[in-house]
Parts: C-alpha cells; structure tokens; sequence
C-alpha cells in the first residue's frame, strides 16, 4: 500500500516564516498561488512582465514581480511554467537568483527525472502534484475540500525536504483529501503513460476509429457522433464515481454482455505490447528526446498532427450537433 499522509503528519511550522514563489500564473499556478495565499502563506508571482497572465494576476490582487525577482526573494521556487519552458527559464532566472539552502518545488517531474534541471546540491528538490486540473483544485479548496496530491522528494539537502513538501501540499488543500507517496520517477512515467496509452492518445484514438467504423459501414455520421463520443461522458462518469464496479451497475445487461465479452477484442495482445513499447519508451527517455528536439525545431510534425485532428469529419459533425445542445454552451460560459 501507498503511503499516505494526512493533515496530522504536517508539521505546520515548516514553512514559517519562509517565502514562497509561484513561478507561471497558468492553470496550476494560479489555483496553487491562491490556496496557498489564503492558506496564510507568503506568496509571490513570478512572470513575464506585460504578459495576459501578469494582468490576471494583478486582478486576482496580486503585484507581480519579474521571474528573477521572484526568485531572488523565495525559499520555496514552484516551477509550475510549461515543462518546455522550465530548463530555459531555470537557467536565465532561476540558478542565478536561487538562494542556497532553498527549495525547488515541480508539480510534474519531467525536467528532473530525464535530467533536462539538474540543480545544484545546496538544495531541495521536491515534487507536489495535485491529481486535479486547476480549476478544480481551487474550487475544492473554496468549498473547504481538496483534491489528492502525490509527493516526491528527489534531494534533501536541507534535511527536512519531505516535511516542507507536505507543509506546501498542505497549503493547497492536498491532505484534506490524502497525499501519496511517490518518486519522481515513477509520477513522471506514469503520467505519460497515462496520456499516450489510455487518457488522450489511446481514447481519442479509440473515439475515432469506432466513429469511422461505423461511418464506413453507412450509417449516419451524426448516429455514430452519438454512440462512439457523445455518450462517452456517461460512462466517463460513472467510472469516475465509482470504478468499473458502478460503471456496470448502471448500464444494461445488453451493455455489460458486451463489455465482458467484445472489450478484450478491441484490447488484445497486440495493443497490450504496443502500450508496452510506449512504455518502454518513457521508461527510457526516448519519448523526452524526442520531444525536446522536437520543441527545439518549432513543433513543425507536432503542428501538423494537431491540425489533421482538428480537420478530422468527426470534428465537423461535432460543432454541428454541439450547437444544438444548449447546456453545453452555458457550461464553457460557466467556467470561462
């Protein structure tokens, strides 16, 4: 079993009188930035002066400093800018600002774990990672909840990393929920893998091909709209709810037959060693080289295959259906 901690493994003096800077004001960081701020930290944001995020922060009352500065005054530095951007921006503001002694802080250990940050030795090197889109971890800390965090520590220098670590965790509403123990390594890996094999990459892919199965075979592109991505939310829901188990409990008999019996068709041996080989690739840092070097030519294949998806008919027939369903139009209002 994992290792859990609560908010009675906090030690609530280990951040006192310690600074804390936010560096990124984008999903993570503002919900981490704010929670942390009403959890009764010291809180400054780091950004890029002149910025979209520089004036949403000044909104949400907060007067931004330039990356540099905010490092120059933190004991804490949240890494939370886009995985691409942090070696750049390690390297311009943060290693000549770091104090000695202090602590990084990542919410995903990719630049660590392939070794694309590699810090110096007089500091910590942690990781906390809410299992929650921003948005979410903010409003479940409004509503006096939180969302699960994972943590990490990857160097104690201080000596006292973990409990400063779980002291942040707690500042953004993570052991309200429970906070689990990990290694960079292993957030790192399976996180990709997750994306590639299962959340995005396998179910967007999935969605697709049924939706051209059916398509192909001449039935209506609308009807297979429905059946292969619209309705995907229901059982979404009821496995987010309650696993596989209340997914089951709540649709047909007709429905479960053919979950039990076709679902291994479609995931056979040859998709289980195809996720193996992704995996592997992480595992080994193939899939990072291949994605920094990619991100170092301008993202040109990446671009393309964004576009053919965007392209795709299903997209089409999407917007067309989508305009016609009035609560989701008041849902994107709701959460812009």
């Amino acid at each position: 079993m994992a290792k859990l901690y609560t908010a009675e493994d906090v030690r609530p003096r280990a951040l006192e009188g310690k600074r804390i800077a936010v560096l990124g004001y984008g999903s993570q960081g503002r919900a981490q930035a704010l929670n942390l701020r009403d959890s009764g930290f010291d809180v400054v944001v780091g950004l890029r002066p002149a910025g979209q995020s520089w004036s949403l922060a000044q909104s949400d009352g907060w007067r931004p400093l330039q990356f540099s500065d905010a490092v120059k005054s933190a004991d804490v530095v949240a890494m939370l800018v886009p995985d691409m951007a942090q070696p750049a921006l390690y390297r311009n503001a943060v290693v000549p600002n770091l104090k000695p002694g202090a602590m990084l802080l990542f919410s995903h250990g990719f630049n660590i774990h392939y070794r694309r940050i590699e810090p110096p030795a007089d500091v910590d090197v942690a990781l906390v990672a809410p299992k929650a889109p921003g948005n979410l971890v903010r409003r479940q800390y409004e509503e006096g909840q939180g969302v699960p965090c994972l943590l990490a520590v990857h160097q104690d220098a201080s000596g006292h990393a973990e409990e400063r670590a779980l002291a942040y965790a707690h500042g953004v509403g993570g052991t309200r929920a429970g906070v689990i123990a990990t290694s960079f390594a292993e957030e790192t890996e399976t996180d990709l893998f997750g994306e590639q094999a299962v959340l995005c990459g396998g179910v967007s892919e999935l969605i697709t091909a049924g939706w051209e199965t059916l398509v192909e075979a001449g039935y209506q592109p609308e009807i297979a709209y429905f059946e292969c991505l619209h309705e995907l939310k229901l059982i979404v829901d009821l496995i987010y709810e309650g696993g596989l188990t209340r997914m089951q409990r709540y649709v047909s008999d007709t429905a479960k037959y053919g979950d039990v019996t076709r679902g291994g068709q479609v995931i056979d041996g040859h998709v289980r060693e195809t996720m193996k080989q992704i995996l592997a690739a992480i595992r080994s840092g193939a899939f990072a080289e291949e994605w920094a070097l990619e991100y170092q030519n301008g993202c040109p294949r990446y671009r393309e295959l964004l576009d053919r998806d965007r392209r795709h008919p299903i997209e089409e027939v999407g917007r067309d259906l989508r305009a016609r369903m009035a609560w989701l139009a008041q849902a994107e209002r709701a959460s812009a």
